[in-house]
């Protein structure tokens, strides 16, 4: 039934969009035919928006994984993640007990204006208690975000203050796509890039540039766990770093014919080394940057291998304020390579990181099997490349475990380690800022000491009593759960660039990256001057 849905409602929108020969019409004449006998006949009530909607995801899943519809509902979240920006009142937020609490306030943003500060507990918002009601992460935003230039009254709690009340006109909130920016050493830069939008090319740019200010004459450019975004900004970034008029990557589609997207401009890291950080969930847009520097020998790629999208979507909005993303082209690195993983079986697709895990691929490289069809070789050095379920690593690092316990586990997936992190900075926030005026300070002299750790888990067991102290686990996790701890800590005193500098003491690829540089390994890839 669905997939008959399906087929008659793509008829109905070739209708839509101008298609009126006879078959076309016939098709779309049953599609609403079918719909009204539902609605006048069915036994029981029905939803016919919703039958629609359940017809056009199953018509998109007949298509590729990747091509989808979006709900109107939706619609305006996912543009927010492609434009960089939202309309809101410009906090981090996290509920704690049932106590909506802001995090931290967004540079430049309404909330900080207006004096607002991380610790406040935001106890009314328009008049109506959100404390002790059960609010969930969606009702705030639903709540918090609006129309540009609309007002939201809140009531906040503020230690060693009576209660205040903020009107706040909700205005452009920026979401970076930039993490972290710091050097890793007196010469290794590091830039964590966690989209592609919009504003990409230009916080890369600042990126680059208070970087270089610093000395850098080594970059890691990190897309773990990047899942994309829009190609045009990935052009833009790998522009930075590839000199000349080179073909960064090109598409063909059926109806859309090959188009070529090249270097345009003089990039601000062109020469210097650079090594490019990739796991099985980097995809599309950074496979895009990733792919353009291994082919011209511009820097190293490090870690494993990436997700393997190689399709480009086109967003068309459709009348109700939905969207519609449609596969319009294949796009294809600088050597030719196509890097989409095979899709013909949907389940298959999705269980694609499952099995490669089951197979020891994040253990060892070389339980990737790649077909001798699929190799290239790069533009400038000749070397070995490979094609097809995504780009392969220059230099392979294993996804490290052995600290990973179900001790551990437990006490991420119980948010305890975010949660008592929070609640120990807003402790102390007006002492440690004072002790700890800035992250080296902090980095150097705090450390998660027998006191503090005694003080986690008994938080903790206050918490969830059936989580007992494991010793022996503990053992194991112990230095992972500090790090971890400390990290939290640094972002919620300092921000989430600062927390890296921490938290990537556990990141074998960040750590395998930069003793590439240090111990000149680098250099005996011998890669473009």
């Amino acid at each position: 039934m669905r997939y008959l849905l399906a087929f008659l409602f793509l008829t109905g929108i070739l209708l839509f969009y101008g298609q009126y020969d006879p078959a076309t019409i016939s098709t779309s004449q049953k599609f609403k035919e079918v719909i009204q006998q539902i609605e006048r006949n069915y036994v029981d009530e029905v939803n016919t928006k919703k039958l629609t909607e359940t017809a056009i995801v199953a018509l998109l899943e007949e298509l590729d994984p990747h091509s989808t519809y979006i709900p109107a509902e939706e619609a305006q979240e996912a543009q927010s993640q492609i434009n960089g920006s939202f309309v809101g009142i410009g906090i981090r937020f996290q509920i704690m007990k049932d106590t909506l609490m802001v995090v931290a306030t967004i540079p430049g943003g309404p909330s900080e204006k207006l004096g607002i500060q991380a610790g406040d507990q935001i106890v009314e918002v328009d008049g109506k208690s959100v404390a002790g009601v059960g609010l969930k992460n969606n009702e705030v935003r639903a709540k918090l975000m609006g129309e540009m230039g609309t007002k939201v009254l809140v009531k906040v709690l503020r230690k060693k203050s009576s209660a205040l009340k903020f009107n706040i006109t909700r205005d452009k909130i920026p979401i970076f796509s930039v993490d972290a920016t710091y050097m890793v050493d007196k010469e290794t830069g590091y830039i964590k890039l966690n989209s592609f939008s919009r504003t990409t090319v230009e916080e890369v740019q600042q990126a680059l540039r208070s970087l270089k200010s610093q000395g850098m004459k080594n970059l890691i450019f990190d897309l773990q766990g990047n899942g994309g975004g829009l190609l045009d900004a990935a052009r833009g970034v790998a522009d930075e770093f590839i000199a000349g008029d080179k073909l960064l990557v090109y598409s063909v589609g059926r109806s859309q014919p090959r188009s070529n997207l090249f270097a345009e401009k003089k990039g601000l890291w062109e020469k210097g080394g650079l090594i490019v950080l990739t796991d099985e969930y980097t995809a599309s847009a950074s496979e895009i940057v990733s792919g353009a520097i291994q082919d011209w020998d511009r820097g190293l790629v490090v870690g494993r291998r990436t997700f393997g999208k190689g399709l480009v979507q086109r967003p068309t909005p459709l009348s109700d304020g939905s969207e519609l993303r449609i596969t319009i082209a294949r796009y294809y690195t600088p050597t030719g390579r196509f890097i989409q993983k095979p899709y013909q079986d949907v389940e298959t697709y999705r269980k694609d990181l499952t099995q490669r895990y089951l197979n020891g691929e994040f253990q060892h490289a070389d339980s990737i099997k790649l077909p001798d069809s699929l190799k290239f070789y790069t533009k400038v050095k000749n070397r070995l490349v490979y094609g097809g379920g995504g780009i392969m690593p220059d230099v392979f690092v294993a996804l490290d475990t052995s600290d990973v316990t179900d001790f551990y586990s437990s006490l991420i997936r119980g948010g305890h380690v975010n949660s008592y992190s929070l609640n120990y900075v807003n402790s102390k926030r007006e002492s440690m800022k004072k002790t700890y005026p800035d992250i080296k300070k902090f980095i150097a002299d705090f450390t998660m000491d027998q006191a503090r750790m005694d003080d986690f888990f008994a938080y903790v067991l206050k918490e969830d009593p059936k989580l007992t102290f494991d010793e022996e686990a503990y053992k194991i996790s112990g230095l992972a759960i500090r790090t971890r701890l400390k990290s939290n800590i640094a972002q919620d005193l300092f921000g989430y660039s600062e927390s890296y500098q921490i938290f990537n003491d556990l990141n074998e690829v960040v750590q395998k990256a930069a003793l590439l540089f240090q111990d000149k390994s680098y250099q005996s890839f011998d890669l473009e001057d």
